[in-house]
Order: structure tokens, then sequence, then C-alpha cells
């Protein structure tokens, strides 16, 4: 499968998406024959090699090519006369009805989407009624339909990008100076890891961050793959101390690649809590977002027996985790560290049993399946159900599996 996997260790923004994309190998005359299509007004794609902090990358930037000006801010009469922007409606007609294949248009549509209801959410209107300003630009609409566009022009299959870096202080926009994220960064990256950095000033951009919440599977390490191509994506200004580039790496996976991703792991020592809690606990834990929990027997001070509670939380579900433990534990300290985590890609299907349906996790490495368990609440119903021992209907679903991998 080949993958591209963002590195946004400076932020990101729609131009250096696309930069990084024609820095990796992205042909700037297809780009521009792809964006024709939209039959916008007339813009030109240019590329050229800048240097930000001493890292060479590429700089794209989209010109109205009667005047030759920058497209960020169109004047009202190249923007099909819409003082306020075009909305949401218009963005998306004006990509349907192009000439643009399908896998693109319904990526670019996606991407809007998803951008229309964090403003909504900003704004309190429905996203149909949302205006957009900066993201209904012209440059804007060429960011994210060429992001599209040239990932399906690379080949890109799969999407994965690195935490967030977020800056600080405030930005001018259409609608005055807000804070920094932006709120429908904010509202963009809600549920994705972050860092934040402490400059000042806006490092992921709405329009980056629609692109990549919207487009990526996975957020974390990159995933085990042989690299084919590297690009560098700049932005349009120095950063202080860090140079402001967004790096894509372009490859294949691997035929064993392991998926990868960041998780947080919640520690706390409990000695003096009754055992009984432990079960209301779990089940709060899980209801936070937990990915898994237990507890692991220690040997404490004074040689007092304790039980060592972890958790282990995607980063977003991290502080709701940590929350449950301080709420119904008698800990009053909890140690947290980000962990990495290799997985085997895995897959559900169902098997059938003289007891009923069950559903089977299927791991591979490659093209080779090397595990494959019955889902144990399915196990549990129907051993329920037939009035059977939980072990027969595991059985039974295991045979199930054999039988039907042999037929294939």
């Amino acid at each position: 499968m080949k993958i591209a996997y963002f590195d946004c260790f400076s932020g990101a923004a729609g131009d250096m998406v696309l930069g990084a994309l024609v820095d990796a190998g992205l042909s700037l005359p297809d780009l521009q024959r792809e964006i024709d299509k939209l039959e916008l007004e007339s813009v030109r794609l240019t590329a050229d090699k800048v240097t930000r902090a001493g890292i060479s990358g590429t700089k794209l930037s989209v010109l109205l090519a009667e005047t030759g000006r920058p497209a960020d801010h169109p004047p009202d009469d190249l923007s099909h006369g819409h003082h306020h922007g075009r909305n949401l409606a218009e963005i998306l007609a004006l990509i349907e009805r192009s000439a643009l294949q399908q896998p693109v248009k319904q990526t670019a549509c996606s991407i809007f989407r998803r951008l229309a209801a964090a403003e909504g959410e900003v704004h309190a209107k429905p996203p149909e009624e949302v205006h957009f300003h900066e993201v209904g630009a012209i440059d804007s609409i060429v960011d994210i339909v060429g992001t599209a566009a040239g990932l399906h022009l690379l080949g890109v299959e799969r999407v994965y990008s690195s935490p967030l870096r977020l800056g600080s202080g405030t930005v001018r926009c259409a609608h005055g100076e807000l804070p920094v994220p932006a709120p429908a960064t904010a509202v963009l990256v809600r549920n994705v890891p972050v860092i934040p950095t402490g400059v000042q000033g806006e490092l992921t951009t709405p329009t980056g961050a629609a692109i990549l919440v919207t487009l990526a599977g996975e957020f974390g390490t990159m995933p085990a793959c042989v690299i084919e191509a590297v690009g560098c994506g700049a932005g349009s200004r120095d950063v202080p101390g860090r140079p402001n580039i967004l790096r894509v790496f372009i490859g294949q996976t691997a035929d064993d690649a392991l998926e990868a991703d960041l998780v947080e792991v919640i520690e706390a020592n409990l000695d003096d809590m009754s055992p009984e809690f432990f079960g209301g606990l779990f089940d709060r834990l899980f209801e936070a977002g937990a990915l898994d929990a237990f507890a692991t027997p220690i040997q404490m001070k004074k040689g007092r027996p304790a039980l060592l509670l972890t958790a282990l939380a995607p980063p977003g579900k991290a502080l709701a985790v940590q929350n449950v433990i301080f709420r119904e534990t008698t800990t009053f300290g909890v140690r947290v560290h980000e962990a990495r985590r290799r997985k085997l890609p895995r897959e559900t299907c169902t098997v059938r049993t003289p007891l009923g349906d069950v559903r089977m996790k299927v791991g591979r490495m490659g093209e080779r399946i090397v595990r494959a368990k019955p889902e144990h609440d399915d196990c549990a119903r129907i051993a329920r159900e037939k009035g059977v021992p939980f072990r027969e209907a595991h059985e039974a679903a295991m045979e199930a599996w054999k039988k039907m991998k042999n037929e294939k």
C-alpha cells in the first residue's frame, strides 16, 4: 500500500501541505490541469524553492493570472460577487460540477464539510449557513482540492500524520483578532493528539487542520514502510527558532508492516482501596475512553501489599481517564507517560457455528494471518442463549473459523 506520512513538526497550513506534495514529486503542470477543471477565476500556480531556518522547501503560491497578485484575498469582483465569501453549498457545487475525478471530488468535499461543521460550531450556526472568509478564498479552495487531487495523482492510498503542533498568542482574520489556535482549529483538533509549543503565532491553520484531520487514519509515529520520496512544504513566514516547514514522506508499507500509534499510560499505586471497588472503577475507565485497564499486584514501602492500576488511553482521552482515577480511587497522584504501540493490522469477519454467529478478530502481517480470536461477548451470548459452557461456544467458533479458512 502506498502511504503518505505528514511530519508536522512546525505546524501545518494548506499551502504547506500542497507544497510538500509538489516537493515530493507531484508534477506542477499536472496539478495545474486538475485545478483548471474547477473553472475558477483564472489562476496560476507557482512553486519556488525557498529556505526556512536553513532548510530548503517548496513554497507553493496561487496567483490570479490576469494581475499576477496572490489569491489569498481576492477583490470582490473576482469572488463571483459574494461580498461575504462563499458558503458551503456554493463550494460543494463548484467541486461537483467540475471535471475532477469522483474520488478527488469526494475527498475535497469531505474536507470542506468538516471545516464547515467546525466553523458552524464556533459561530453557533448550521454548517449550511456558514459563509467562509479566508477558507472561501481562491487559494484555500486550491489548497484543499489540490491536496485531494495531488494525493490521487501520486497514488496514495492511506494518509498518516504526526501530532499537530499549536502556536499561541493571537491572529488577525476576517472576524478581527482571535486567539491561537484559532477557534475553528481548536474545534477541528478535538480528540486529535496535539503538542503546544509556546511559539507566538499560528502554526496550524484551520485549512491545514481540516485537511489532516479528515484524511489521516492515525496520528502518531510513522508506520513501517519503504520511503520513496520526501517533500518539504514551506510556510509564508519565518518562525524564530524553527524551520517553518511541513515534511511529507511517500512510501510503500512493508509486507509485514505493523500499525503504530501513540497512547498515554496512566498509573497509580493503591494500597488502601478495597478490592470490591475495582469492578465499578474499570467500567468507568472504559466509559471515559480507556483502551485497556488492569491491576497488577505489587509490594510497597513498609511491606504493604498493593495494586498497581494501569490505564491506556488515546491522547485525546487521557485527561478524562485520569480524572476518573482521581474521583474513583484513593490515590493522591498518578504517573503519566507516552508510549508507542505496535499492532497487527486487524479485520473482523463472522463465522457460523451450530450455536449461532460469532465475530472473529483476525490479525495479519502482510498477507499472512497470524492470529484469529473469537469475540468474547459473542461467545458469552450464544453460550447463555443455548445453555452451554463458554468453553464450548469458544471451541465451536474456532472450528468454524478453521473450516472457513481452509475453504478459501
